[in-house]
């Protein structure tokens, strides 16, 4: 489970910086146009991700981070979004180099900004749906910058750069 999660860590860098690379090719209206997306454009949704980045890992580390909704606006200026962006990426990077068999094990407890509910999942489920929602919501950017005429290259897992075998 530890090298999973290890490579997830790695592979939402990876595809991290190959998304921003896309997205600056785009001028700031094309980002910010309003694409019918949940988070309605590419830049929404490129914030929702550290948003949620950042929400989860306050969990994680037990330390504040205060936001109104899911979808608050971070940081309007994309060059701004993107060094904060790998910022955070670095954060869990480190983070995950700190879990251990056992601390998985143990239950991470926090409201909900859904309902604004108690909840309580392993630690382990809670990492797990943590990288998922980062791949959940970068296929969104993918198709977004699709319908905007940028091409965002190959997206898979398997292309990660050293995971191949005997290389």
């Amino acid at each position: 489970m530890l090298s999973g999660f290890r490579t997830m860590a790695r592979y939402n860098r990876w595809m991290n910086e190959r998304v921003y690379e896309r997205c600056e090719k785009l001028p700031d209206a094309e980002r910010k146009a309003d694409r019918g997306a949940f988070f309605r454009s590419i830049h929404g949704t490129l914030n929702h991700l550290l948003l949620g980045d950042r929400l989860w890992l306050s969990r994680f580390l037990s330390r504040e981070f205060r936001v109104s909704t899911l979808a608050d606006e971070l940081y309007a200026d994309f060059a701004e979004l993107r060094r904060e962006r790998a910022k955070t990426d670095a954060e869990i990077l480190e983070w995950v180099e700190t879990l251990d068999e056992g601390r998985l094990a143990l239950p991470l407890k926090f409201r909900s900004m859904v309902g604004n509910r108690e909840r309580s999942f392993p630690l382990w489920f809670a990492v797990q749906h943590f990288f998922n929602h980062q791949t959940h919501h970068r296929g969104q950017v993918t198709t977004l910058l699709m319908q905007a005429g940028v091409d965002p290259g190959v997206t898979d897992l398997l292309w990660l750069p050293g995971m191949e075998t005997g290389a």
